[in-house]
């Protein structure tokens, strides 16, 4: 056999050898590329539910400052309150967290008045805690959230 000739059939033989690679190549890749993807993912998930729990506190502290001492439903700790627990403004913060994701429902409130009272200008401060899960809740990448906001109330 001639030298060229043995040399094209162990260049056509490796070319037939490498028939199957690009599927490695792609699964490998892929192997690289889905953690990043997912963790992306979860990125946009966590964002999302911060920003609705700081907007469902706020929203809390918008009702905490319009049912004052001098409203009808008052909430807070001043006498003639009928809840002044203020539950009323816990069950606005949860519902409105409910409204933007169903497991944001489980959410901590806590609600205080600074100042001991519930009349205009006192000040009140609404706080919420949330645990987050992952999407495959590993609960080793649980993140707590916070959020917090305050207000004078006006009414």
């Amino acid at each position: 056999m001639r030298p060229l000739a043995s040399i094209a059939m162990r260049v056509g033989g490796i070319r037939k050898d490498i028939a199957g690679s690009s599927s490695l190549e792609t699964s490998l890749a892929l192997l690289l590329a889905l953690p990043f993807l997912f963790a992306a993912f979860q990125l946009c998930i966590y964002s999302y539910a911060q920003a609705a729990l700081s907007n469902a506190v706020k929203s809390g502290v918008r009702y905490a400052i319009t049912h004052g001492v001098d409203s009808s439903n008052c909430s807070g700790p001043s006498t003639g309150c009928q809840d002044s627990s203020a539950a009323n403004v816990v069950s606005t913060v949860q519902n409105d967290a409910g409204q933007y994701l169903s497991s944001l429902k489980s959410v901590t409130v806590t609600v205080s008045y600074p100042d001991s009272s519930c009349a205009p200008p006192s000040r009140v401060i609404v706080t919420a805690t949330y645990m987050a899960l992952p999407i495959f809740s590993v609960q080793a990448l649980s993140y707590s959230m916070h959020a917090t906001a305050g207000g004078r109330i006006v009414y």
